[in-house]
């Protein structure tokens, strides 16, 4: 318990606030070099990877260079968005954050690249890894490598973990995402972690012009009306997609969704990417 409040009030009080001062300085810099950094966060189970591969993927299939960055270290990702058949080699996130100082080099050197998807290039933790596989990481890690990853590629999608109160890399990544997608379903779970995660956010002043509400997951009988009684007003509407479920189950994320049922999943993808980055 004593190793969590410390490690909790570090975040909010280190991460968030000595992140203040630099946000200015950083977009600026981002505008000036044509550079976005976007992050996801939702509660677990909202479809947060889903939507960060397929933002990655359209932003690929129109030949931007982008990196998908996958913060989560409690289940990691990768395993869930392609076979490992699919991947040029197999690298990780945990031994970049292990370094005493996080350097371009280093984060290139371990850049994972997709064989079909050449815009593409992915860095998260492996099968079977977890948070004390790696030593423990700190601040300057973090930003050392969300500061890499601006100079590496101009587009940045970053699949934030569900708990930001014990998760320095994607507290970091919140506090210095030009925009931040916050996805979240019509049901009392999304809610309650709203409830829950967004007052260590406003603690810290966190810019809430930078937010897209979305309610995500949706289903034909959930009306308009029921998803803004329990989420507010949204942004975007991302529809529920038997295909699209069936490959998450499958681990095949980044294959293309060719049914007609997903059309509407498609074209909301393609509505976010026009408001986010202007493409």
């Amino acid at each position: 318990m004593t190793n969590g409040k410390v490690r909790v009030i570090e975040i909010k009080q280190s991460v968030f606030e000595n992140n203040d001062r630099e946000a200015d300085r950083v977009r600026a810099q981002l505008k000036k070099e044509h550079t976005f950094l976007l992050n996801l966060m939702s509660s677990p189970g909202s479809g947060k990877t889903t939507m960060a591969v397929k933002i990655a993927k359209y932003l690929a299939d129109k030949k931007r260079n982008v990196v998908l960055l996958l913060c989560d270290m409690t289940a990691p990702m990768l395993p869930c968005i392609c076979p490992a058949s699919e991947l040029e080699c197999e690298r990780s996130l945990g031994s970049v954050l292990a370094a005493a100082h996080v350097t371009e080099n280093l984060v290139k050197n371990n850049l994972i690249t997709h064989k079909r998807l050449g815009y593409l290039t992915i860095l998260g933790m492996l099968k079977g890894e977890n948070e004390y596989t790696y030593p423990p990481y700190g601040e300057a890690q973090a930003r050392e490598l969300i500061d890499c990853l601006r100079e590496i590629a101009p587009y940045v999608v970053i699949d934030c973990g569900s708990y930001i109160a014990n998760d320095i890399l994607s507290a970091v990544a919140l506090m210095e995402a030009d925009s931040v997608l916050r996805l979240a379903n019509a049901d009392l779970k999304s809610i309650s972690y709203l409830s829950s995660q967004l007052p260590l956010l406003k603690d810290a002043k966190w810019d809430t012009d930078k937010q897209y509400k979305i309610a995500a997951n949706v289903k034909p009988q959930q009306a308009g009306e029921q998803i803004g009684q329990a989420l507010g007003n949204v942004a975007f509407i991302l529809p529920h997609s038997e295909e699209l479920e069936a490959q998450f189950l499958a681990g095949i994320l980044l294959s293309d969704l060719t049914m007609k049922e997903s059309r509407s999943f498609r074209k909301e993808i393609e509505q976010v990417c026009r408001e986010v980055f202007s493409c």
